[in-house]
């Protein structure tokens, strides 16, 4: 697989997974790391929350900020496990032109 260009995502990713560790007094990040993996993946199910409330009822701009913030989440959970955006990248080009019914029955087995 050829490894594609870092873009913003990447370049986040690259931020988030350096506090690790870090001083959870000087950085929200470190202080999600250290609060633990729960904690993790309940901001991220909030966001998630806040992000289709956003869809369904605000604006424009709320979405895309809302969207800005689950990212930023999700990426923070990817850390934690040790999942890099290159990984979540080649899914995605692995999923490329299959269907999204054909990725249902794939699950499904």
């Amino acid at each position: 697989m050829t490894e594609l260009p870092k873009n913003i995502l990447d370049e986040l990713y690259d931020v988030i997974a350096s506090r690790r560790g870090g001083d959870p007094e000087k950085s929200y990040t470190a202080k999600l790391f250290s609060r633990g993996r729960g904690k993790i993946a309940q901001k991220v199910g909030e966001e998630a929350v806040e992000t289709t409330i956003a869809a369904l009822t605000e604006s424009k701009e709320r979405l895309v900020s809302e969207s800005a913030d689950l990212l930023y989440h999700l990426m923070v959970m990817w850390a934690d496990r040790d999942v890099t955006p290159a990984q979540v990248w080649a899914e995605l080009e692995h999923r490329r032109g299959t269907t999204g019914v054909d990725q249902k029955k794939l699950k499904n087995r």
